[in-house]
């Protein structure tokens, strides 16, 4: 089984690479840090660094992923921090917000739906609870992550030989966590529930749709 995870060179794409890894998955990994994600990556694993808004960078993850079971699009950015109210948000940030996690993981899905509609496959997007809840400063990235959890919704209906999964995973103790300014120490880590959720979702083969890491957990 292969799998490509985009942002997998920490918190919660790294530590799904490497639950992966232990159960014999061949992995292609990306990152936008390319020392860190050479350093963190499982043994065995093609790592391609770049960024996943770059044209040429995802016809690459493409080229490298052929044969895919999996797409995770995990890879994220806030496009600027503090987390900015909407009537003050940069809008050039809030464009690069759009690119990274919206545009980004839609294109990456048309690069590799032949492969993963010959092997009814499946894809995770990574969302957040952000996407539906009015939280002050969240605005800008909840609409990337709404738009993405829409694009998820009818991309299910138009490919019912894929499996497509839009996943808000929950607070989880990563340096994106605490960059929002939040308390990410008093988070879970992202091994302890998201990865676990994200199991289940893929080895169970649940039916496409939105979940969340909680309402997975047993």
């Amino acid at each position: 089984m292969k799998a490509l995870i985009t942002g997998a060179s920490r918190g919660l794409g790294l530590a799904l690479a490497g639950a992966l890894a232990r159960d014999g998955w061949e992995l292609v990994l990306d990152a936008r840090d390319g020392a860190a994600l050479e350093k963190a990556a499982p043994a065995g694993s093609t790592v391609i660094a770049g960024d996943v808004a770059d044209p040429a960078h995802r016809a690459a993850l493409a080229a490298a992923a052929d044969g895919l079971d999996l797409l995770v699009n995990n890879a994220s950015t806030f496009g600027v921090t503090p987390l900015p109210a909407l009537s003050d948000h940069p809008l050039d940030a809030l464009e690069r917000a759009f690119a990274v996690n919206t545009l980004g993981p839609l294109a990456l899905i048309q690069g590799v739906l032949p492969s993963l509609r010959e092997r009814r496959g499946a894809i995770v997007n990574v969302s957040s609870d952000a996407a539906r809840e009015p939280y002050e400063g969240w605005g800008g990235y909840g609409a990337t992550k709404a738009a993405l959890e829409q694009l998820s919704n009818v991309l299910a209906a138009e490919e019912p030989r894929v499996s497509v999964w839009w996943v808000d995973p929950g607070e989880m103790r990563t340096e994106m966590l605490a960059a929002a300014g939040e308390d990410a120490e008093a988070a879970p880590r992202p091994e302890d529930v998201a990865v676990p959720a994200l199991l289940r979702l893929i080895g169970e083969r649940l039916p496409s749709g939105r979940y969340t890491a909680s309402g997975l957990a047993r």
